[in-house]
C-alpha cells in the first residue's frame, strides 16, 4: 500500500512542507514569511492559523487533495528530554508546545499544524527524532559542575537517518552496528551510536565540541567567566557571540564554508588556518567518541551541507580514516527523514511512542 504523506518543518521565517507518496517527494515547497508577517502575532503559537492557512492553500495550488493522506507529520519542537523515535502526537505534547514549557522555537508548530491538518481528515499526526532526543548514559551526564549537567541537544533527525540508513544498506539492524556519525551544517553534532542508541554526543546548539560556521564550540572556561563580566557584554550580545556568531563567523565574517575554502585553495592564510583547525576539531572530537565506543566502529559516518565538500572529507580521511571506514551521506534531507520514520510505524516496523 502506498502512503501519502504531508510533512511540515517550520521555520523562524519559512515553513517547509513536502508531499510524498511512500519515501518518494511528490512536490516540496519553502513557503516564505516577512517579518512583517510574523511580526503581527504576540507568539509563535499565535502563528499557527496564519501558517496553516498558507499551508493548505499550496496544497490547493499544487492539486492536491488532503483527503487522501494518510498520515500528517511535523517536525519535533522544544519538548522534554525523550528517547528518539516516531511520537504519535497527543494532548500532553501539543500543550507543553503551545505553552513553550520547554522553550520557545518555531519547530514548536510542527506537530501544533501537523495535528490541525490531521484532524481535519481523520487521519494520524506524527514528529520524528525532535533536537531534544536524549539515549545518553548516566555517566555521560557528568560535567564537572552540578549545576551544570550536560545535555543532549543536536541535530537528532539527520543523525538517526543516516544511522539507519548505513545498517540498512549493510543489511543489518541500526541496533547492531556501532557508528560515530558526525553532522557538520551551521552547528557540528558528533554522536556515538551504539546498539541502536546515542549514548554520548555534544551539545550543539550552544555549548560543546568542534567550533563551526556559526558556532564556537567548546571554549575555555575561566576566559569566558571573564568575558562575562567584563562589562563589555550584555548577556544576549555574550550568547550571540557564542551561537550566531561564533566560529567562521568569527573569524571570517562569513558562515558559508564554500567560501573559506575558495579562499583556502587561493592562498589566503587566515582562512587555511580556520580551516584547518575546524578539521582538526572534528576529527578531535570522531576520537573522543569512538573512546566512548571502546574503540568498536563499524563507521564513521559524515553528513550535513558540510559532507559535500570532497576537501573536508579527505582531510578528516586523513587524519581519523584509520579509526574505521568514512562513509559519506552528504546533506540534511529532514523531509525524507520525517516521511521515514512515519513509515516505519505505518508498516508497523517500529511501535509509535507515547509522550507523557
Amino acid at each position: 500500500m502506498a502512503y501519502k504523506l504531508l510533512i511540515i518543518n517550520p521555520g523562524s521565517t519559512s515553513t517547509k512542507i513536502g508531499v510524498y507518496e511512500d519515501e518518494k517527494e511528490v512536490f516540496e515547497k519553502t513557503l516564505r514569511h516577512s517579518a512583517e508577517e510574523i511580526g503581527k502575532y504576540e507568539s509563535i503559537y499565535a502563528q499557527k492559523d496564519f501558517r496553516k492557512g498558507i499551508i493548505l492553500e499550496a496544497l490547493k495550488e499544487n492539486n492536491f487533495d488532503i483527503e487522501t493522506l494518510s498520515a500528517v507529520v511535523g517536525r519535533g519542537g522544544m519538548l522534554k528530554p525523550i528517547p528518539g523515535g516516531t511520537y504519535e502526537v497527543n494532548e500532553t505534547l501539543l500543550e507543553d508546545l503551545k505553552l513553550a514549557k520547554y522553550g520557545q522555537h518555531a519547530s514548536n508548530l510542527g506537530a501544533i499544524l501537523a495535528n490541525e491538518i490531521a484532524k481535519e481528515v481523520g487521519v494520524r499526526a506524527f514528529i520524528v527524532d525532535p533536537v531534544v532526543v536524549d539515549e545518553l548514559e548516566d555517566v555521560a551526564r557528568f560535567s564537572g559542575v552540578p549545576e551544570l549537567p550536560r545535555k543532549s541537544i543536536f541535530h537528532a533527525l539527520n543523525q538517526k537517518a543516516v544511522a539507519k540508513r548505513y545498517a540498512k544498506e549493510q543489511g543489518k539492524a541500526y541496533e547492531d552496528v556501532n557508528l560515530v556519525v558526525v553532522h557538520m551544517g551551521g552547528g557540528v553534532s558528533v554522536g556515538a551510536h551504539k546498539a541502536g542508541r546515542i549514548i554520548d554526543v555534544n551539545n550543539a546548539l550552544d555549548g560543546e565540541g568542534p567550533f563551526s560556521p556559526e558556532r564556537a564550540g567548546s571554549t575555555p572556561a575561566g576566559d569566558l567567566i571573564k568575558l562575562c563580566f567584563s562589562g563589555k557584554y550584555t548577556q544576549a550580545e555574550l550568547y550571540k557571540k557564542i551561537v550566531g556568531n561564533g566560529g567562521y563567523v568569527a573569524y571570517l565574517d562569513t558562515n558559508d564554508a564554500r567560501v573559506v575554502e575558495d579562499a583556502v585553495k587561493v592562498g589566503d592564510e587566515k582562512s587555511t588556518a580556520i580551516y584547518d583547525a575546524f578539521a582538526y576539531q572534528v576529527c578531535k572530537a570522531i576520537g573522543e567518541y569512538a573512546v566512548v565506543l571502546d574503540g568498536k566502529v563499524d563507521a564513521i559516518i559524515l553528513t550535513g551541507g558540510i559532507a559535500y565538500s570532497k576537501d573536508i572529507v579527505r582531510d578528516v580521511t586523513k587524519k581519523a580514516g584509520w579509526i574505521a571506514p568514512i562513509v559519506v551521506y552528504p546533506g540534511e534531507d529532514e523531509l525524507l527523514a520525517l516521511a521515514q520514520g512515519t513509515i516505519r510505524v505505518l508498516d508497523n516496523e517500529e511501535k509509535a511512542k507515547e509522550y507523557k
